[in-house]
């Protein structure tokens, strides 16, 4: 195997209000703002030429955009756009990506922080439906909505993945503080 790919650095996610959905993250799980790589004062980003690059519907514009980092994990670059039409967040059962989880110590603690700030769980937290990952009663999980809709996950197994034989790999868990 080569060694040219190192990891995950991020993911993109599209906000409706660049503000609201910090001020959201930040409340819920303690993200932390690395830098605005483009601000709304610097004007919009749009044209043909940024529709190319980054694969964007006609008239879309970049409005401002903006790196947050959770705990010890890969980083967010959030989106904020004008000019067009956007569709709601994708559901679980929807192709591409749906969502992403945050590792918790105190799913309690979590639930009231998402809660708090404004998110909303479907359902209060649950032991983890498979075998590998529910091992135990202290493994569980739960889906929640943020405020513009999308699907982000509360995941923690204190006592461990119960690895098949034949795996290949471990699952990416950030270290413990």
């Amino acid at each position: 195997m080569s060694n040219f790919i190192r990891g995950i650095d991020h993911i993109g996610i599209t906000v409706p209000d660049m503000e609201e959905a910090t001020e959201f993250l930040q409340n819920a799980f303690g993200a932390k703002v690395a830098y605005d790589s483009k601000k709304p004062e610097e004007g919009a980003m749009g044209g043909e030429e940024i529709e190319k690059i980054l694969g964007l519907k006609k008239g879309s514009e970049v409005v401002h955009m903006r790196v947050v980092s959770i705990g010890e994990s890969i980083s967010m670059e959030l989106f904020q756009y004008q000019g067009i039409e956007q569709r709601k967040p994708s559901n679980p059962d929807d192709l591409g990506i749906q969502h992403f989880a945050v590792y918790v110590d105190d799913m309690e603690e979590a639930v009231i922080k998402f809660e708090q700030a404004g998110g909303q769980l479907n359902t209060k937290p649950t032991k983890i439906l498979n075998e590998i990952e529910g091992n135990d009663e202290a493994n569980q999980f739960a889906y929640g909505i943020a405020p513009w809709g999308m699907v982000i996950e509360l995941i923690t197994y204190p006592n461990g993945i119960e690895y098949p034989n034949d795996s290949n790999a471990k699952r990416f868990t950030p270290p413990k503080r």
